[in-house]
């Protein structure tokens, strides 16, 4: 079984929306997070879907489900205090919902709609064939690392950098162990699944996704999504070409 964890627990600060969170935004009158479940909910290869999302907007996302058909979602959850402990939340409701044998989870940004179907498709032929994926890009500019006083350190080779994104895709009792062993320690605010495999040194496959799977996080990013979402619409219109 194949799974999606779509995370939209966030309140979108840098956004500087003024009456709802970054996921909820309207993009031709239909929510972000609308436009980033249906590539998932249309996908043939997925057999369901978890929303982790902010508590009070549980019942427009549920209204939202109805209206725009999404049948494959199992089940909407609330965040929780952190990031990692809100996906943790969608990981337990993907446990009881689904079960974990042989389940594979892609853990994915609400705010993240420019994936395509390909990608998810390569997220589960890589966990099936490697282990644990996580879905990156090219980098196209040099990557420097810094040291406490804002010095450069390292500049890494840019042919060996990778972009991270999403999704980032587990065998769900994989992911969901290493959880509940970071929470147990004392771990809840690890910035995403991927750094908490290789603190706990686990090994991870890349998947190659697409330039522009961006997550939509400024002003700027939603008018970019936009325009890139007129462009494949316009794409379509005119018989892709």
């Amino acid at each position: 079984m194949n799974i999606a964890v779509i995370f939209a627990g966030g309140v979108g600060k840098r956004m500087n929306s003024k009456d709802r969170p970054k996921q909820f935004l309207l993009v031709h009158g239909k929510p972000i997070i609308v436009h980033t479940i249906e590539l998932f909910e249309q996908h043939p290869e997925i057999d369901g879907i978890i929303v982790v999302c902010l508590e009070d907007w549980i019942p427009y996302m549920q209204e939202m489900q109805y209206r725009y058909r999404l049948d494959k979602i199992g089940r909407i959850v609330p965040g929780g205090a952190t990031g990692q402990l809100s996906i943790y939340n969608g990981l337990c409701a993907a446990e009881e919902v689904y079960g974990t044998d042989d389940t594979i989870v892609l853990i994915h940004d609400g705010v993240r709609p420019l994936i395509n179907s390909q990608t998810i498709s390569d997220n589960i032929a890589s966990v099936k064939a490697n282990g644990s994926a996580i879905t990156c890009k090219l980098a196209t500019e040099t990557v420097i690392l810094v040291d406490d006083n804002n010095k450069v350190c390292q500049v890494p080779e840019r042919a060996a950098c990778r972009m991270a994104q999403a999704p980032q895709s587990f065998w769900l009792k994989d992911i969901l162990a290493l959880h509940r062993q970071a929470m147990a320690e004392g771990q809840t605010n690890m910035i995403d699944s991927c750094s908490m495999m290789r603190y706990y040194g686990r090994s991870l496959s890349v998947v190659i996704g697409p330039t522009e799977n961006m997550k939509i996080t400024t002003p700027d990013d939603f008018y970019t999504f936009r325009t890139l979402y007129d462009v494949r619409e316009n794409e379509q219109l005119n018989g892709g070409v």
